[in-house]
């Protein structure tokens, strides 16, 4: 450790990056201490990170070439190499280092004091670390003039050393590019560039920005404002990277254009992708999907009332729906949101990936219900027709076995049905049928189920109800018919009804005998004139018995 500190170093704590495999990868890391000699730099993993490489700070301008000392940790302290500074000091420039001597052509003689060897050592080490970068380098002077311009960038500008050692200014530079058709931009539009790129680089503006070029490469342009009012340019080349977010692009306006929703998650149900008819869905903006998760996704629906409220907690329902999708199970989900009907399918993708596709079933989840309206409604009276009445009447059936629980039902027929047919024509026949199906409906109780079973025929089943409160019911309905005349156009007239009730016991084979039994009682009342309620001949007997 001492032998380590042999040199007095500055406590810092500043940002960097670690630049490696010719520039085209960069880890982040924090420098520690810094001196001339070295430093001590901190990161979040050391994998990947090789013994040499380039380190740039930020706030500085130039990177420095640099090779791992020892490692603690987290902690790597690098040495920056130092070129042979006799062979510099006696040698004279080669051709292969011409692009630099210019930008340090005014370096302290060596033999000078210690400061000035020390400033010279740095800044060889600096023309040496700039030189071998495979990115492109350009320093400008406050006034937009060329300084140093590195051997990277003259290749992919194919620039020429004698236009580039004649430090020309930063338009100049533009226009070589200009000349040699190196832009990808329509001939008539590059002045208009030039002058943007000027613009850019004069306001010291540090975004970065992608440059296409005409032989299909992309350098990512970055410029950072030097203390004394120069600009530091670099140039990296990110063609691969920016072919595949082209393409990337490229999948996502085509998975906007289909007709399914489709969102993509990460291992962790992070959302990667989520195409528009899913962020309309879920109302999200493209830039705050990249943000959420599948969880968070939920939850602000949740919020917001996109998705019915249940009795279960949300943070439960949450956690369900998340085991769910990462179960592998192919079976589609359907769920309400918006107001629409979604079917969700889950597909497996490679690193533990997931892809949902949501289609949207609402029509058919509503024809669906027209249809099943349809096969158990009458059309005409809008009660429950016989499929339906035999299917609520079966359950309630099996709830009387099990719980012995009364149950009674009451047949109604309208009399002399014929009789108002041959008379007044079918369509008043039709409005005598619906009013006496509207007095059945205001007449029953809730728990009552009323329906029309055949011709002019009703039924209403009765749970929890005795003979006797069965034949009070019946008897308050006829009434009720028999004082509201049916008015139809031009003509009013008066209906009447006759009603069987019968109550069901342990020793019927089903529902179908309690329905023989209210029918029998029915034709018993029609048979003794009409317009009046009778009893189940057992039921009738019984209480003749129980009165003696």
């Amino acid at each position: 450790m001492a032998e380590r500190r042999t040199v007095a170093r500055g406590r810092t704590l500043k940002s960097g990056r670690i630049v490696f495999n010719d520039g085209r990868s960069a880890i982040d890391c924090a420098v520690r201490n810094v001196s001339s000699g070295g430093a001590c730099l901190e990161v979040a993993s050391m994998i990947g990170i090789p013994d040499a490489f380039t380190l740039t700070i930020d706030g500085e301008g130039v990177p420095r070439a640099c090779r791992r000392k020892w490692t603690a940790g987290q902690r790597i302290g690098v040495a920056f190499a130092v070129p042979d500074r006799q062979a510099d000091d006696a040698a004279e420039p080669s051709d292969d280092s011409r692009s630099s001597t210019m930008l340090f052509s005014k370096l302290p003689a060596a033999g000078g004091s210690g400061r000035s060897d020390g400033v010279r050592a740095e800044l060889l080490q600096m023309r040496a670390a700039l030189d071998q970068v495979s990115f492109g380098v350009v320093l400008l002077d406050h006034e937009l003039r060329a300084q140093f311009i590195n051997k990277a960038f003259r290749k992919m500008w194919k620039l020429p050393d004698e236009k580039a050692d004649t430090k020309p200014a930063y338009v100049a530079l533009l226009y070589h590019g200009r000349d040699t058709r190196a832009y990808e931009i329509p001939a008539r539009d590059v002045n208009a560039y030039v002058a943007e790129r000027v613009a850019f680089v004069k306001a010291g503006n540090p975004n970065p920005v992608d440059l296409r070029l005409s032989n299909g490469e992309v350098l990512r342009f970055q410029c950072a404002v030097l203390p004394a009012g120069g600009r530091m340019l670099s140039y990296t080349v990110v063609t691969d990277i920016a072919r595949k977010a082209d393409e990337l692009q490229s999948l996502r306006a085509a998975l906007d254009g289909v007709g399914e929703g489709v969102v993509v998650l990460d291992a962790d149900l992070n959302v990667r992708h989520m195409n528009k008819i899913v962020r309309d869905l879920w109302q999200v903006d493209d830039a705050g999907a990249r943000r959420l998760n599948y969880a968070g996704m939920m939850k602000a629906a949740l919020q917001q009332g996109l998705v019915p409220a249940k009795a279960e907690a949300d943070d439960t329902r949450i956690a369900r729906h998340l085991a769910k999708i990462r179960v592998d199970d192919a079976e589609p989900k359907d769920f309400q949101i918006a107001g629409r009907t979604m079917r969700m399918r889950r597909s497996p993708m490679a690193g533990g990936w997931h892809i949902l596709t949501y289609d949207d079933i609402s029509d058919l989840v509503q024809r669906a219900d027209q249809l099943h309206t349809m096969a158990n409604t009458d059309e005409l009276t809008g009660l429950p027709n016989r499929r339906s009445f035999m299917t609520l009447a079966k359950s309630e059936w099996d709830r009387f076995q099990r719980y012995h629980r009364p149950l009674s039902l009451l047949m109604v027929d309208v009399d002399h049905f014929k009789e108002i047919n041959d008379s007044f024509g079918h369509d008043v026949g039709d409005n005598a049928l619906a009013h006496v199906a509207a007095l059945c409906k205001d007449s029953r109780r809730s728990s009552d189920a009323v329906a029309r079973i055949g011709g002019e025929e009703f039924a209403i089943l009765m749970p929890e109800t005795t003979a006797e409160q069965a034949l009070y019911v019946g008897e308050r309905l006829r009434h009720a018919i028999a004082a509201a005349p049916c008015k139809s156009p031009g003509q009013e007239f008066k209906v009447t009804v006759s009603i069987g009730a019968a109550q069901a016991s342990l020793g019927m084979a089903g529902i179908h005998a309690l329905m023989k039994r209210a029918d029998g009682a029915l034709y018993r009342a029609k048979a003794l004139g009409r317009n009046r309620i009778e009893l189940a001949a057992d039921e009738v007997d019984n209480d003749r018995l129980a009165a003696e």
